[in-house]
C-alpha cells in the first residue's frame, strides 16, 4: 500500500487509491464500493514470455486477452503467469496487481483508452486505484495495441 502511495506522490498522478475493509468479491461489489460503473473497471492479465520475462496485458473488464494477438507483437511465445510467478517478478499478490509499479512489458489495448478514467488493481486484494490511462501509458512506456479478442 505504501508503495502505491510513493509512485502516486513521486509522480504528482492525479489518482486515487481506494481501500476497503474486506476483498470485493466481484467486479459489480468493487464497482459499488468505488462508485464506479463495471465498464469503468480494467483487467491486467500477467503473462510470462519466451524469455522469463513478465507481461501485462490490459484490458476492459468485459474484454478477453487474445495470446496470439500477444504473440505476434512481442514476438515470443508466452503463457499464463502462476500466482507465484506474479508475486515474485511484480511484488503484488494475483488479484490485487496494479497497472504499474514494477518491471514488465505492458501492453494496453486501445479500447482502455476510451475511458477518461479505469479502475485497477490497487495493490492489494483490498484496494484498487482510479487512475488515467494516459498515466498508465506514461508509467510504463505501455504500447497502446490491440490484444482483445
Amino acid at each position: 500500500m505504501e508503495r502505491i502511495a510513493k509512485i502516486i506522490n513521486d509522480n504528482n498522478l492525479a489518482a486515487e487509491h481506494l481501500v476497503f475493509a474486506e476483498s470485493c468479491h466481484s467486479v459489480e461489489d468493487a464497482a459499488k464500493a468505488a462508485g464506479c460503473e463495471v465498464t469503468d473497471f480494467v483487467k491486467n492479465i500477467c503473462y510470462i514470455d519466451g524469455n522469463d520475462n513478465l507481461v501485462v496485458a490490459i484490458v476492459k473488464g468485459e474484454d478477453r486477452v487474445s495470446k496470439d494477438k500477444i504473440r505476434s507483437i512481442i514476438g515470443l511465445k508466452i503463457r499464463s503467469a502462476k500466482p507465484d510467478e506474479i508475486l515474485q517478478k511484480s511484488g503484488f499478490v494475483c488479484g490485487g496487481v496494479p497497472s504499474f509499479g514494477f518491471d514488465a512489458t505492458f501492453l494496453i489495448d486501445e479500447r482502455v483508452m476510451e475511458k477518461k478514467f479505469v479502475i485497477t488493481g490497487g495493490g492489494s486484494e483490498n484496494s484498487l486505484l482510479k487512475i488515467s490511462p494516459k498515466d498508465i501509458i506514461r508509467l510504463n512506456n505501455a504500447k497502446i495495441v490491440n490484444i482483445r479478442e
